[in-house]
């Protein structure tokens, strides 16, 4: 039995601590980049590493703290490092990280993993086998890792059911490029992404 697939507690993936997230929502969704998103389900904990982050800074119209604040999107505005999380289109849910100050109101999306730890669980999760397939976007990342609205407004700097680590390993040339599927402000260069990683998602022109 491999380290995918072998139930853990997480005790190898300490949470990262507030202070070492920058504050700012750009620099933010660059340093997530090869940090790990874990998970504790009733099976065992999963997670993987994180290949692609979007930034969504003050003044963006595609942002959803743009209007202010409102019950739906209040983790939004919390200190950096909460999650907020939201359901798109009815059907997927996201996962994002409040960025900034405060009363802020910015964040960092997660939109794909590499999975790590926990795989069998994902793969049952997700109904699907194939690897590649797992977490790559950020509605099939929330599915793999059982995401909902109960987590949103968490401090994803403390272990829970649902926290941010670091991982030794180095991230790797990170890509820069413009959002997928947003129609305002469409061609700010706030997506990042991991060279060369078969997990990001998008299409392959965007991820040169």
């Amino acid at each position: 039995m491999g380290r995918a697939d072998t139930v853990s507690h997480g005790e190898n993936h300490p949470p990262i601590a507030r202070a070492e997230l920058p504050n700012e929502t750009v620099a933010l969704a660059r340093f997530l980049i090869g940090k790990l998103v874990m998970r504790a389900l009733p099976e065992g904990i999963v997670g993987g590493r994180i290949v692609e982050t979007e930034a969504y800074v003050v003044g963006d119209a595609a942002g959803h703290g743009f209007r202010g604040m409102t019950p739906r999107n209040r983790s939004l505005f919390l200190e950096r490092g909460h999650a907020y999380v939201y359901l798109a289109y009815g059907t997927s849910m996201m996962l994002n990280v409040s960025s900034e100050g405060q009363g802020i109101g910015t964040g960092v999306l997660i939109r794909a993993l590499e999975p790590l730890e926990g795989i069998a669980i994902m793969r049952r999760n997700r109904g699907i086998e194939r690897l590649r397939d797992l977490a790559r976007g950020p509605g099939r990342l929330a599915s793999a890792l059982r995401i909902d609205r109960s987590l949103d407004g968490l401090d994803l700097c403390q272990k829970g059911p649902l926290w941010l680590a670091g991982d030794a390993q180095s991230p790797g040339e990170i890509g820069q490029g413009i959002r997928i599927g947003i129609s305002k402000d469409a061609d700010r260069l706030l997506r990042f992404y991991l060279r060369g990683s078969p997990f990001v998602s998008g299409p392959r022109s965007l991820n040169r």
